[in-house]
């Protein structure tokens, strides 16, 4: 199944996609990174309509071509760069797409966290070895110590995170990676303590590689 943000998002008086985000202008693209983070690491794939990948600020209009120019300024072309790297990230992990469409391929580490407003849950490959680790803080506010359960200890890396500097973000996050500690949450023996950015996604695995296109 196709998880869509197509044209009939973007016309009619909806206006773009960043228009339609919540907050300032830096909390708008920190609300469309996050969006297309929670779009790219859910079952299904993606579907983004033109423009959107960069936050074009004007709503589509066919007789008018996108607003390229918009790029030339760091928030714009740091989405577009964010998008890239979501594509290469769906290209590479295998528990993005192995398990797409099987009830082993997802499973939820906290759902109900209403006081935080983080979620997380993991995706699933076919090899054991082959795990994500997905946090998603839909607050502007940073979350220190936010402890979550992993099935496996070790040396996680942030293989992916929404708010680095280089998406236009403050560059919130984990150094890169955090080590498991021996204290149990949520049914699994193993956890990690997060850091989690404001309006952020993080995207973690176990001995990963960060995901970064040129």
């Amino acid at each position: 199944f196709v998880l869509p943000l197509s044209h009939d998002e973007v016309v009619h008086g909806k206006g773009s996609l960043i228009n339609q985000m919540p907050g300032d202008d830096w909390q708008k693209f920190a609300n469309l990174r996050l969006l297309f983070g929670y779009q790219y690491t859910s079952p299904g794939k993606p579907l983004l309509f033109m423009g959107g990948e960069f936050a074009q600020r004007s709503e589509w209009n066919h007789d008018e071509q996108l607003q390229w120019d918009l790029l030339k300024y760091p928030a714009h072309d740091g989405l577009k760069r964010y998008v890239g790297d979501l594509n290469r990230l769906t290209r590479q992990e295998p528990a993005l797409f192995e398990l797409d469409f099987e009830q082993a391929g997802y499973q939820w580490i906290h759902a109900d966290d209403a006081s935080n407003s983080v979620y997380s849950w993991r995706r699933h490959g076919r090899a054991d070895n082959e795990v994500l680790i997905i946090v998603m803080n839909m607050t502007p506010v940073v979350r220190s110590g936010y402890r979550i359960g992993v099935p496996a200890a070790g040396h996680y890396t942030e293989i992916l995170n929404s708010d680095a500097k280089i998406y236009g973000g403050t560059n919130v996050g984990n150094a890169g990676a955090g080590q498991t500690q021996p204290i149990p949450m949520h049914g699994q023996q193993q956890s990690l303590n997060l850091t989690l950015p404001p309006l952020g996604i993080l995207v973690l695995k176990l001995g990963g590689t960060p995901v970064q296109g040129p």
